[in-house]
Order: C-alpha cells, then structure tokens, then sequence
C-alpha cells in the first residue's frame, strides 16, 4: 500500500464533482492512508456525511462543534496532525477565501493552520473558472506554496463544453503519490539564501533602499526547504513571511549587517543564492537626529557598501557553489557576465526591468540563467514559485 501510514485530510465543497470525492476518498483509504474528511455546508447539500464517514471510518467533520455534544473541532491540531490536504472540489467560492484568508469555515481555517503541502483541484463552470478573479486567486494560492491540480476538459454540469472539471481522482491520487515519493535532492545540504532589501541609514528616520520586497529570495528558500536542504536565509526588512518553519531566518537591516552574516555562515554552507538587492552606497557620516527641513540643498555623501558576492567568491572552496542575480536595465547579457565572471560566481540569475512582470514587488519574474561555462537557460514569465523551482533545479545539477 502506497500512503500506509499517511495521514490525509480530504476537503470537500459545494460542487457538482462531490461524488468523485467519495471515489477519491475510497482510492486513498485502500491505499493504507488515514483520512480525516472536512466538508463545508455546501457540501452536504452534495454528498451525505454518512457515505463519506462510512468509507473513511471516521465521523465526518464540518462545523466549529460537535452538533450533539458540543465537542469543539480544533483545526490547529487537525493542521499539525496531516501529512497532505487535499481541497477536492474546490469551487471558485472556496479557492477565493484559500487565497483571501476569509477563515469564515472549518475547512478554511484548517487550511489556514496546515503545516503540511496543499493540493488543490477546481471544479467548476468554464466561465467561472476563466474569471480573471478565478485565475487571480489560483495564481495566489500558487504563491503561497500550494499545489494545484488542474482541471480537465469536456462536457460540464451546464451543459457547456470546456476546462472545469475536476480531474479524475485516480490521476488525483497518483499526483499525491508521486509527491510523497519525490526525492530531495538536497537532504543534508546547508544552502545559504540572501533575501530583500537593505536599508541604509541616513538619520534616525531616513534611509536610503530600494523596491525589492524579498518574494523572490522567500520562494527561493521554500523550494530549497521542500528539496530537504537545512537553509539559512540572511533577509533585510520585507514584509513576506516564511511558511516553512524549518527555514532559519536571520534578520539584518544594512549592508554592513547582510555581510558580516554571509561571511561568518558561508564557510559552512554547501552552497549560496545571493537574491537580496544589497544597497550599493551607504552615508559615511549618519546624522544622530532627524535632519530639519531648511532652504539650503542637503548633500549627503555616499560611500561604496561591501560587496558581498564577491567576498563569497573569493573564500569559495571548489566542492561549493555561489548564485547571484543581476536586475540590468542595459546591457543585460554582458553586464551579467562580467559580473559571473568577476566575483567567481557558478551562475547567475539575469532578469531585467524592460521586461513586463519582472523585477521588483510583482509575483511573477522572467529570467535567464547563465553559468560560467556559457551555457544559457531562458525562461518565459512564470510566478516567483515557478522561477524558484527552475533555479533550484540549475543548482542541483551543480551541486548534487
């Protein structure tokens, strides 16, 4: 039995597709899994508790309490207890409060409070699942980490032909299969990731920074996490949060501060993704007090920050590996190479901001990877989650 031993929370909404729930469901439990379903009001409108309960072998949770005896649900412990949850069907309604953090449900707010990887299948009309606020949503909950099974094509319960059926549940289970199966590549590796920002000091409320908002660093550390590496993620101020809680985030604010950690941790590390957009120039001389406004100009004079790829490239040992990213507005190509070159990279990331949908604050990014072989990998526009998962890849297959 392939899931013997899986814990597995099954979610169903209100769909027509329902009835491949219990089919799904069956699949999962003669395939050694526990599966603890949570449905929504809508839901029993589709499919009766008492089938469901009866091939799980567990009483059915949908509200916050036990109708009978007030036993109270907790969907903390159900979100720490699985190892997979599957939202199948997931109509339009529920994939919006998934993305929006509308916790107005039991079976959101045991989303909400999963540790573990979640599976999403949409059921819905064509129209509907086309919706701009439909693909919104599903590129949001993409963001977040979760993984999306996409619907299939033909006849649909309007009568339509079109993309909006929930995928067959025997595909449905070999996805999650394959998921438990899928080798980390990167177990027992130490991967150092640099994230955000920096902020320079000017005086005790003014700084010098950029738009960097650390999603593409965050991305790159969740995939390297998923791929079983121990990372230590060096960010500046952002507002992202990590997911995985086995990630270690050390939190710095300057330039000075993002390269005394890198230099310190780097040694130990298997390898290092310089992601974070590092200010070039700090103040020599910060004022103590706020600067009042006046009528005469305020020069304030710059000094270079250190440059921390290139320290990395300089105490680089041959068995690791160091990634940076260039963002060029000219010159892409060559400007990106003289830096690969320059600071002893083993490749670099190359986007570029006359390219729309990539560089700072957005969800999505467009790259290109160059090693220091010369070997080129473009990509077309793809979220920060995807691109994560192409850079994770290239250090692999240099690391591994």
């Amino acid at each position: 039995m392939r899931l013997e031993g899986k814990k597995i929370i099954l979610g169903i909404t209100g769909s027509i597709a329902a009835y491949k729930a219990a089919i799904l469901l069956r699949l999962l439990v003669k395939e050694g899994a526990e599966v603890q379903v949570v449905i929504t009001a809508a839901g029993k409108e589709f499919i009766t508790q008492v089938t469901l309960s009866a091939l799980s072998g567990k009483p059915v949770i949908s509200e916050f309490f036990g109708t009978i005896d007030g036993t109270w649900h907790s969907h903390v412990d159900l979100g720490l207890w699985a190892d997979a949850m599957i939202v199948a069907p997931a109509t339009a309604s529920t994939i919006a409060k998934m993305a929006n953090g509308v916790a107005d449900n039991m079976l959101i707010t045991t989303y909400m409070s999963a540790k573990c990887p979640v599976f999403v299948a949409p059921a819905m009309d064509l129209d509907m699942f086309a919706h701009p606020a439909t693909q919104k949503n599903i590129d949001t909950l993409k963001y977040f980490g979760n993984f999306i099974i996409e619907p299939g094509e033909g006849e649909l319960a309007s009568g339509l032909e079109g993309k909006g059926r929930m995928e067959e549940p025997e595909n449905i289970l070999e996805i999650l299969v394959d998921s438990f199966n899928r080798k980390k590549k990167l177990l027992n590796k130490t991967i150092l990731v640099t994230a955000g920002p920096t902020f320079e000091k000017i005086d005790p409320v003014r700084f010098i920074g950029n738009y960097s908002s650390g999603k593409m660093g965050y991305a790159i550390a969740e995939e390297l996490a998923s791929q079983g590496a121990d990372v230590v993620l060096i960010s500046g101020p952002v507002s992202v949060s990590i997911k995985n809680n086995q990630i270690k985030v050390i939190s710095v604010e300057s330039a000075e501060e993002m390269y005394n950690e890198s230099v310190q941790r780097f040694p130990s590390c298997n390898a290092a993704i310089m992601s974070a957009a590092v200010a070039d120039f700090t103040p020599v001389s910060p004022e103590n007090k706020k600067t009042k406004r006046g009528k005469n100009n305020w020069n304030i004079e710059l000094k270079p920050t250190k440059d921390i790829a290139a320290a990395l490239g300089e105490i680089k040992k041959n068995d690791q590996v160091l990634a940076g990213f260039a963002l060029e507005t000219n010159n892409e190509e060559t400007n990106a190479k003289l830096k690969l070159h320059k600071k002893n990279l083993d490749f670099i990331v190359l986007n570029s901001l006359k390219d729309p949908g990539a560089g700072f604050r957005g969800d999505t990014n467009k790259i290109t990877i160059i090693d220091k072989n010369n070997n080129h990998q473009s990509f077309k526009l793809k979220s920060k989650k995807e691109v994560a998962v192409d850079i994770v890849e290239k250090l692999i297959t240099l690391l591994v």
